[in-house]
């Protein structure tokens, strides 16, 4: 489970291993591991295993026999779909979301989905409803959210990748926090279908271990689907093509100073930043400080972007009430931070939330803006360690402080969702604390390609993907 995708595809290619005994293996980790650390929603061994046993020697898919999990926000046939909330444990999907359907369509054989804050609202995996996500390299600690037990589950060897996706953070924070690479793509670039339309935050991808495979995976997911209503522009070429072409020359710019005021930046998440700089530097690149323009505006940027973030996860919690049977949430249905979310955002009205868009339409044109004259930005990927258990109340009497304070531990990564531009969290180094230590590079506006090509080349100057946490 700690060979690259690519690597196990190859084995059950030519024979060497069967699917199903590959399948077998991650099951089998599966068993060992999970009662410790709380990865899954639900395993489906059965169905996983017929799958993989169909799976014959000479498959042409590029990863046919590979073992993978979904985080459990997206819809897997006949599989429950409950968004980490108590409210949605009975509820089975009857269909495949579309990103889903591109991983079968590419071989892959899902194992089973994966645990997510309720309503995927928190950089923390500790659903009331199916208790906490843990931290492979220490269980005592967050693997972050929202796509945390993803983060645990390919950090431990439970499985070799997973799914997630990334509405403030959510895919770079687990990367951080477990020592992965983790993407947010460029806005778009991955279809929502069938569930939503066009979303102005979320975007699907995955947990793995090298940029290569992230690239490659960005390949099967990325794209159209009939009836989208915004799409980002297909690339030049294969962007596992772009990732393996090492870039010369770059201009980098590079920030420690957190868009949310009040975030404290640990010492050793600002030396990363260093220290990746002094990377890139040795690597030719022309690297320099970057004032950012975030530091205009102060807690009203804050507060208005948790309510634009709010009326997203309203609009979540709208549609999973309805599905129950029910017009809207209903108190004592959802987590009391969750209730105190919709019960903040009930209340912005349409017009209301239209000023808020357009607000951050124009604070983000400007900051797209201030970066067009860099190839990249290296931020902190965190702003502390990975959190101890329990850091983070969602049952503490003021349920939006919570949601507020949440935003202390990772101030970098959700204004990236709000610019739109592609961000990645590498595993660059180890903290003296013995856990990842990782940093945040973003790119330029749909332009994935020159991003993963640096960060393949950090990578490959400071390899952290040889490293394992004790437990697995």
């Amino acid at each position: 489970m700690f060979r690259s995708a690519a690597e196990l595809a190859a084995l059950v290619r030519t024979g060497e291993l069967s699917a199903r005994e590959l399948v077998g293996h991650s099951l089998e980790r599966i068993e060992s591991l999970d009662p410790e650390l709380g990865a899954f929603v639900e395993v489906d061994a059965e169905r996983a295993l017929a799958t993989a046993a169909a799976i014959a020697p000479g498959d042409p898919r590029p990863f046919a026999g590979v073992p993978i999990a979904i985080k459990n926000n997206r819809a897997v046939e006949d599989l429950r779909l409950t968004h980490g909330s108590g409210l949605l444990r009975e509820q089975v999907a009857s269909y495949d979301h579309s990103s889903v359907t591109r991983l079968r369509d590419a071989g892959f054989v899902i194992v089973g989905t994966t645990k997510l804050p309720e309503y995927g609202i928190l950089p923390v995996t500790e659903p009331l409803a199916y208790g906490p996500a843990r931290n492979p390299w220490d269980p005592q600690r967050t693997p972050g959210g929202s796509s945390g037990g993803s983060g645990a589950a390919v950090a431990s060897g439970m499985v070799p990748i997973a799914h997630g996706n990334d509405g403030g953070g959510s895919l770079r924070i687990p990367a951080a926090c477990c020592g992965l690479v983790g993407l947010k793509a460029q806005r778009h670039r991955v279809s929502t279908a069938p569930d939503l339309g066009a979303s102005p935050l979320v975007i699907d991808g995955v947990l793995t271990r090298t940029v290569a495979e992230t690239a490659s995976l960005l390949d099967i997911l990325a794209g159209y689907v009939s009836g989208d209503s915004s799409w980002a522009p297909p690339p030049r070429e294969p962007f596992a093509q772009s990732a393996a072409r090492a870039p010369a020359g770059l201009r980098i710019a590079h920030t420690t100073v957190p868009p949310m005021p009040g975030a404290d930046v640990d010492p050793i998440c600002a030396e990363a930043v260093t220290r990746a700089c002094a990377l890139a530097e040795s690597l030719g690149h022309r690297v320099e400080e970057f004032d950012p323009p975030w530091q205009d505006g102060g807690q009203q940027m804050v507060d208005s972007f948790l309510d634009y973030f709010g009326v997203q996860v309203g609009v979540g919690m709208r549609f999973a009430a309805m599905s129950v049977g029910h017009d809207e949430p209903l108190e004592g249905e959802v987590e009391p931070m969750s209730w105190a979310i919709w019960e903040r955002v009930r209340r912005i009205d349409a017009v209301a939330y239209q000023v808020l868009q357009a607000e951050w339409q124009l604070r983000m044109r400007w900051l797209v803006l201030s970066l067009e004259p860099y190839d990249a930005l290296i931020t902190p990927a965190l702003a502390q360690r990975p959190l101890p258990l329990g850091s983070l109340d969602t049952s503490a009497p003021d349920g939006f402080a919570t949601f507020r304070r949440s935003g202390l531990f990772t101030p970098f990564t959700s204004i990236f969702n709000m610019s739109g531009h592609p961000a990645v969290s590498l595993p660059l180094f180890e903290g003296e604390d013995g856990l990842p230590l990782g940093v945040q590079v973003v790119g330029r506006p749909a332009e994935e390609g020159a991003l993963l090509a640096l960060a393949a080349q950090l990578e490959q100057a400071a390899p952290a993907a040889t490293r394992r946490p004790r437990i697995s």
